[in-house]
């Protein structure tokens, strides 16, 4: 592990992210069950619209995370199809094996590196995962090498954080209270490439895809307090990993602190809005 400026831990993304969301997936699922339940996720939505999974298919379900969009994948491609989903952290990929959810199987695997042959899938779908990797080329071209021709591509990537419109209230107290996020240091092209439609879109079309497009897709998340927020808040990756080491002591006048700044600004219910870009593409 290499040290950052300002005491900020500098790693690779695969040695970051898996293991933090791993560590966090069941607080992950909760927070993203309750606002598939709401229909207030509209990326991921999108994708699953954009799809298209019917009978029969299979369908690849790329960083499935706990198995939140491959659940609703396996249930349209019955009978008879089936969802495999990967991802490369085995907390996520343990979650998403032990529901048992018929018609879908679950792997530990890259994205980068599919293990599957070529032209495996009639389909495949991506909810917020294409922006944890590394080299974006080889992620888009693996996705496009085990599709069958014709087949579509549906990914969503959060391009403004669900909490920016908090940001103001929350951020100074994270700041305060927790030690500073580690940071990937090889994500700054993956980054700001999902972050630019143009580009996105022309990076399919780099990989192999016959056709690409880019949707905005905006989305409006609704939490019931401050306390709600606060409690979630160890589900989003960066304040996940800033809370790890943190006493017991500390972790809670910093859970009463940030929820005393949000009760402030927002006595009642809190609206938080986002932006994703969702890449649809056509093998």
């Amino acid at each position: 592990m290499a040290g950052g400026s300002n005491g900020v831990r500098a790693l690779k993304s695969k040695e970051l992210f898996p293991a933090i969301f791993s560590r966090h997936a069941a607080a992950y699922e909760r927070r993203l069950d309750q606002i598939m339940a709401r229909g207030e996720a509209r990326g991921r939505q999108r994708v699953i619209e954009l799809v298209d999974a019917r009978a029969g298919m299979a369908v690849l379900d790329v960083a499935c995370g706990p198995g939140t969009l491959s659940r609703r994948l396996a249930a349209l491609v019955a009978p008879g199809g089936q969802v495999v989903g990967i991802d490369l952290a085995h907390g996520m990929v343990e979650i998403a094996r032990s529901a048992a959810i018929p018609n879908a199987r679950f792997e530990v695997m890259d994205m980068e590196e599919l293990s599957f042959p070529v032209a495996s899938f009639d389909a495949a779908a991506c909810g917020h995962g294409l922006q944890f990797s590394p080299h974006l080329d080889r992620a888009l071209h693996e996705v496009r090498r085990v599709l069958r021709n014709g087949s579509t591509f549906a990914a969503s990537v959060p391009v403004t954080p669900l909490r920016d419109s908090v940001s103001a209230l929350l951020d100074p107290v994270i700041d305060r209270w927790l030690p500073p996020a580690p940071r990937a240091v090889d994500q700054d092209a993956t980054r700001q490439t999902v972050a630019d439609a143009d580009a996105l879109s022309s990076a399919a079309l780099a990989a192999g895809f016959e056709s690409s497009r880019v949707e905005v897709v905006e989305e409006r998340v609704v939490w019931e307090s401050a306390d709600q927020l606060v409690s979630l808040c160890s589900s989003w990756w960066d304040c996940a990993a800033r809370l790890e080491g943190v006493d017991a002591g500390r972790r809670r006048r910093f859970i009463e602190a940030a929820t005393e700044a949000l009760r402030r600004g927002h006595p009642g219910a809190i609206e938080t809005t986002g932006r994703n870009h969702v890449l649809f593409a056509v093998a």
